[in-house]
């Protein structure tokens, strides 16, 4: 995988990680009985979001055309994509 493939799944997994955050702060002022748990969630993605954006940072500091396994090892490489699958899958905002 090159690194500018990484990069693409990132800039998804962080697009999905917005419409989320969004979607949850909006949640908050529909019932007093559920604002917590959507506050507390928009908090949760956010730090993700956060996360992924100093990773985003990191990457883009490489030769878009490089190899990631140059750069990570294996077990980091799978964990990460992993991770992004997690994040892109959660549907966080469809409730």
């Amino acid at each position: 995988m090159k690194v500018g493939e990484l990069i693409e799944l990132v800039d998804e997994t962080i697009a999905n990680l917005k419409i989320a955050i969004i979607a949850n702060q909006n949640r908050v002022f529909e019932s007093p009985h559920t604002s917590y748990e959507f506050a507390q969630r928009a908090l949760e993605l956010q730090e993700d979001l956060d996360d992924l954006m100093k990773a985003r940072e990191m990457l883009a500091k490489l030769d878009p055309e490089d190899d990631v396994e140059e750069h990570f090892s294996e077990e980091e490489l799978d964990e990460f994509l992993r991770l992004l699958e997690l994040l892109r899958n959660a549907n966080a905002h469809a409730y």
